[in-house]
């Protein structure tokens, strides 16, 4: 049970929908068997042998509906979403059990094996198998046409054997009903799916987008700060060994202004890495708000990180980003409290979400070691609890004194 709790908590969100949409997919022709056919139908036989034989005989055909039903449902809906191929031979198996199904009724209505009234309701449920594997297998006008001839050939078939005519006007309004219902039921949960799947691969591909434009950005920043100054430094070089080769004291001067271009460009490399890798606090705060609450997830931020210094903020700003990612990747959270307090002496950064399964144990990645690491450069600490399903992650930074000397700082300078 343990394990199963896991999987199921491993899933992501649109996998969980996925599953429900499936198990709801696999029960309603076997609810529909139950209530619309075998029981009524084992009511209703009338007690000859002929009546027995065919009215048992088509309740293990309707059975054989729904198991082959559910072996064909996977595959349906994978074609629907454009995982597969069109299942053609469960189409046709589906089709053969239906006629074999409505030929045993035809039997019991020839031969007046059935109570009256009970016949609808074994009809009713024969062309659901079929209706739900059509849903997912053609398009829209496509069903209503075949439902349309299915309606036609069925109503023809029992004004054959002699059916009254307004037990055949039923008959053809509860073929209709069933064919709608099973339409709007697998084809609206598929049609959400494949949605949500779409919004899925749009986020990703988004991502992907953000993290290129990203490298594109630094990549041209490098290009900018260096490009010059190497170009520089080889002709500067060039001519310092020009200078030397002819015993020009003028290559001294050359080699001093490459080494000064140098270390002008390392430091310059330096502080665009440092803006490349510094976060705002405020804009980490609400990226979070922003990304929890499309999610579904009620986000609620207090506090401001205004004033706070840089090396604070950047600290900080990590811990909503993983704190952010976990929520969103751990557990089940519908609401989330993010709070940022300030005081003369520390910042505190708390972040509680409930929805978190008894049975796993946050923490235990290399998130938050790696969020320890990086409060310990400013003398932060990292603490987290996990109790009662709730999830509470708190981080605290001292806030150097007004006037006082940062000793990291000061190993900088000298």
């Amino acid at each position: 049970m343990r394990a199963w709790q896991r999987g199921w908590h491993d899933r992501s969100k649109i996998e969980k929908v996925e599953f429900q949409s499936m198990a709801m997919w696999h029960a309603m022709p076997w609810i529909f068997f139950l209530s619309w056919n075998s029981v009524p139908l084992s009511v209703g036989l009338r007690h000859e042998t002929s009546a027995q034989v065919l009215g048992w005989s088509l309740i293990a055909v309707a059975a054989a509906q729904s198991v082959h039903a559910n072996r064909t449902v996977r595959r349906s809906v994978d074609h629907y979403l454009n995982r597969t191929e069109l299942p053609r031979r469960d189409l046709a198996v589906t089709c053969a059990l239906l006629a074999v199904a409505v030929g045993l009724a035809l039997a019991l209505q020839w031969t007046g094996g059935l109570k009256e009234g009970v016949l609808g309701l074994t009809v009713l449920y024969l062309v659901v198998p079929l209706g739900q594997s059509l849903a997912f297998a053609v398009p829209i006008r496509t069903f209503l046409a075949r439902f349309a001839l299915l309606d036609a050939a069925i109503v023809g078939a029992f004004a054959a054997v002699g059916t009254p005519g307004g037990q055949l006007a039923a008959f053809a309004s509860l073929i209709g009903v069933a064919g709608l219902m099973t339409l709007l039921s697998s084809r609206c949960g598929a049609w959400t799916l494949s949605v949500m799947w779409e919004v899925d691969r749009a986020r990703e591909v988004e991502s992907r987008l953000a993290v290129a434009e990203e490298r594109l950005r630094f990549g041209r920043d490098m290009h900018d700060v260096m490009g010059r100054n190497l170009a520089v430094i080889a002709l500067k070089s060039e001519l310092a060994v020009q200078l030397a080769r002819r015993g020009r004291p003028e290559a001294v001067d050359q080699m001093v202004e490459v080494q000064r271009i140098a270390q002008e460009s390392q430091r310059e490399v330096r502080e665009l890495v440092r803006g490349y890798r510094d976060v705002e606090l405020g804009v980490e705060l609400i990226g979070a708000q922003g990304v929890l609450e499309a999610a579904g997830i009620t986000c609620r931020v207090t506090g401001s990180a205004a004033g706070l210094p840089a090396p604070v903020q950047s600290a900080l700003g990590w811990v909503v980003r993983e704190a952010a990612t976990n929520v969103l990747r751990h557990g089940d959270a519908a609401n989330c409290d993010i709070t940022l307090a300030v005081t003369r002496e520390r910042t505190t950064l708390v972040v509680e979400n409930d929805g978190v399964p008894e049975v796993s144990v946050p923490g235990t990645g290399s998130g938050l070691a790696g969020l320890r690491e990086r409060l310990a450069a400013v003398d932060g600490t990292l603490d987290f609890t996990c109790e009662g399903g709730r999830f509470r992650l708190s981080a605290e930074v001292p806030l150097p004194r007004a006037g006082a000397e940062n000793p990291r700082e000061k190993e900088v300078l000298l």
